[in-house]
């Protein structure tokens, strides 16, 4: 059973998401940002947050708080506008989920988010300057670690373990969200190999190639 935080101004919406997980999970629900700690946020193992809110939306409060949070952070929106979206990982959200939403599709991100979450591994890899350490879950460029989501840490893991292999959009989208995942592969993937390669980028190092028409690859010669 996963403890999941749930904050969104809809009472209705906040009832339903709650009855429905409550079956398998944990649920705390707030109607707003205001009160809710950074560390009752990670007391959790999970975050589903509106986007569009009165006092603060979840755009601002993540972009914000980001590097406080160390949970996944799933967004509630009823924009899907592709800028909505860029914006939306670009502050570090985790994954979207598009009002009106089945319950199905609900259970099936929240599963995915939960199942990487949890799959440790007690090893590290490293190619050239990047290190990859299962156990904290965490990238390191030299000894300096970059600030990575959840996703983004295992699109790099995805990559890191098969060098040289080249992974479609679609294939690296269904590693991390199953075969259940209901988004768009093409605009989450690239969304976050964009976010990805910015963080490397400050060090110097470019280990992501491109390999157009087909997908993306790990450089283990960088």
């Amino acid at each position: 059973m996963a403890h999941i935080i749930v904050i969104d101004d809809d009472k209705t919406l906040l009832q339903l998401i709650k009855n429905t997980l409550e079956k398998e999970h944990s649920v705390t629900v707030y109607t707003g940002l205001s009160g809710v700690s950074i560390r009752e946020i990670n007391a959790h193992d999970l975050m589903i947050l509106d986007v569009m809110m009165p006092e603060l939306d979840g755009f601002t409060f993540l972009k914000d708080k980001r590097r406080e949070i160390d949970i996944p952070v799933l967004f509630l929106t009823a924009k899907n506008f592709e800028q909505d979206l860029v914006e939306g990982f670009s502050v570090g959200a985790d994954d979207y989920i598009i009002k009106p939403f089945s319950i199905k599709e609900l259970r099936c991100r929240i599963t995915a988010h939960l199942r990487r979450e949890n799959r440790g591994k007690n090893n590290l890899i490293h190619i050239g300057q990047v290190f990859c350490d299962f156990t904290s879950r965490k990238i390191y460029v030299n000894e300096t670690e970059l600030n990575m989501t959840p996703s983004e840490y295992e699109i790099c893991c995805l990559l890191m373990k098969n060098p040289n292999r080249v992974f479609t959009k679609d294939e690296i989208y269904e590693k991390l969200f199953g075969f259940d995942g209901m988004g768009d592969a093409e605009t989450t993937i690239r969304e976050r190999i964009k976010e990805i390669r910015k963080k490397f980028k400050i060090y110097e190092e470019e280990p992501i190639k491109t390999v157009w028409g087909v997908g993306y690859q790990w450089e283990k010669n960088q």
